[in-house]
């Protein structure tokens, strides 16, 4: 059966239908051994061009809106980007525009204008780092190889779980001790400007919240968490003269890195819809403040093509969701 026909199928149009959207961060303008999740322009050009061809891709506010009303149409698809890297505007924005599609652009307000986040300054600073190895054992971590880019990328890869969920004060001391030990004098420059936030939105791009310092929210007290969703959102629509209506949750994972008290946050401050990164898809009936996203890694069209109709059959509910 022509996948065409078969994604058709499985997500039809009107109250059967089923929502995905895909999270992308950066695109790159080619391939880096260090960011090996990230799409280079190339891989990103066929993969909105065969959205374009094969789904029915729309903006994601107009899909919760019509996801609600049970008429989406067949095959629905949003794309959206988290975080708020320049090469979005730089280099998917273009693609976007060839071909016609719309996107979704969620914003981490502290890192507009020379700012960085701590899992780019932890990668910038293990692949320009000297030949050796990293001392973290005096901070309680270990001692990592740095002999090639083998042994350099294994590192990035048990660093980056190991801090993630770290307090914001411990890793960002930690991050700082990388960067000295490995002679990183600066943060690199990677993010968008407030011009640039507001260029996507004038070329007719949406822009969503994602807080102010991509903080795990289930690590901060009620009034701080909501006090990062508030002021993210604020702080955008400030900068666009528009309202910002969709929330993005910082790493996404449905009880790990939010929990009920978020979502009923995201409902009482405003916002249409969240997204989180749970796998699957959003069909009638569906938590529009827990809509599922999901990145499909794969590098060959084919099974581009694969994943994305797979993904439709995932018919998973999101876990209930106890305050933290």
């Amino acid at each position: 059966m022509p996948l065409r026909l078969l994604a058709s199928g499985l997500s039809p149009g009107g109250p059967r239908a089923h929502l995905m959207v895909l999270i992308y961060h950066r695109v790159l303008a080619e391939p880096d051994p260090y960011r090996r999740g990230d799409v280079t322009v190339s891989v990103f050009d066929w993969q909105m061009a065969l959205l374009a061809r094969e789904f029915n891709v729309l903006s994601l506010d107009q899909a919760v809106r019509r996801l609600a009303a049970g008429t989406l149409p067949a095959r629905a698809v949003c794309v959206s980007f988290d975080d708020g890297y320049r090469d979005n505007l730089d280099l998917a924005l273009p693609v976007l525009q060839r071909h016609g599609l719309p996107a979704t652009f969620f914003i981490a307000t502290d890192y507009l204008d020379g700012g960085a986040m701590w899992n780019d300054c932890l990668i910038e600073a293990i692949a320009r780092a000297g030949e050796g190895s990293l001392d973290l054992s005096d901070l309680g971590l270990e001692r990592y190889a740095l002999h090639g880019v083998a042994d350099r990328y294994a590192t990035v890869g048990r660093l980056l779980p190991a801090l993630k969920h770290l307090e914001n004060a411990q890793r960002r001391d930690v991050v700082a001790a990388v960067m000295e030990r490995c002679k990183l004098q600066r943060a690199p420059d990677l993010m968008l400007s407030p011009e640039g936030v507001r260029a996507l939105h004038a070329a007719g791009m949406a822009i969503g919240a994602h807080t102010c310092s991509h903080p795990i929210l289930t690590r901060l007290d009620p009034a701080s968490a909501r006090r990062e969703m508030a002021d993210g959102r604020d702080r955008l629509e400030a900068m666009i003269d528009a309202p910002v209506r969709l929330f993005a949750y910082p790493n996404g994972k449905p009880g790990e890195d939010y929990d009920a008290h978020h979502v009923a946050m995201a409902r009482e401050l405003g916002f249409a819809a969240a997204v989180c990164t749970a796998w699957g898809n959003a069909s009638a009936g569906a938590d529009l403040f827990q809509l599922p996203r999901f990145t499909p890694w794969d590098r060959v069209p084919l099974r581009f093509h694969l994943r994305l109709v797979g993904n439709l059959l995932r018919r998973e509910t999101l876990p209930a969701l106890a305050p933290g």
